[in-house]
């Protein structure tokens, strides 16, 4: 059985925080509110809680993006982090940018494995998401919608997808920002953008000129 707390309003944002929390710590599921979307979350350390998120979106080798609260998470979790991956993440974190690290090799986790040393990192731009993560550190958190169906916007449109395969649902109404988030794979000396998304790459270069593009280079 699932539940639904309404975080418009601070009681029930609290109430579900808290709730989140625990569900979180037992390896359980939750869906969160994005700037973007609604995503789905376990806890980043939990092999139970990556387990889970894995069978909800019919993928056992899934390596889910991991949010984190703030910067100072980025070298617990990463190694070999470039200056001008560092002004990226300083610039724009919390907000729609990707960025992806080698992982440090220590990280007691399950979710890197022998075909995947890289982790993706992002500080999500919505105050839902940044006061979960502050109570729990790092999530694994991917789209909160099944094969083959969109990314959803709204609780509703989550919980048709995923039902009670979530332990709690944290609806803080539509979601605003819109678009995926832009990614760059950070593991050389110069970033390059491998998806573009909400944040343009001229805003990109604002703040790391000599920045790569995918795109430009096939074009």
């Amino acid at each position: 059985m699932s539940y639904r707390f309404d975080c418009s309003e601070a009681p029930g944002r609290r109430r579900g925080l808290a709730r989140a929390g625990d569900v979180l710590d037992s390896g359980e599921l939750v869906v969160l509110p994005t700037e973007a979307s609604y995503g789905l979350a376990a806890d980043a350390f939990s092999d139970e809680g990556v387990a889970a998120l894995r069978a909800a979106k019919g993928n056992r080798r899934l390596v889910p993006p991991v949010l984190i609260g703030s910067c100072l998470s980025l070298d617990g979790l990463a190694t070999d982090v470039s200056a001008a991956a560092r002004e990226l993440a300083e610039s724009f974190w919390p907000g729609p940018l990707t960025l992806v690290f080698h992982a440090q090799p220590t990280l007691d986790w399950s979710l890197t494995g022998p075909w995947q040393a890289a982790v993706s990192l992002r500080v999500p731009l919505h105050p839902v998401a940044l006061h979960l993560l502050a109570r729990t550190g790092p999530l694994a958190v991917t789209g909160a919608n099944t094969p083959g169906h969109p990314l959803p916007a709204t609780y509703d449109e989550a919980h048709e997808q995923l039902g009670d395969l979530v332990a709690v649902y944290l609806d803080a109404g539509p979601a605003t920002y819109g678009g995926p988030s832009t990614v760059v794979d950070a593991r050389s000396d110069v970033p390059r953008v491998v998806r573009r998304g909400a944040l343009d790459v001229a805003t990109l270069r604002g703040a790391v000129p000599d920045l790569l593009d995918l795109k430009e280079e096939s074009a």
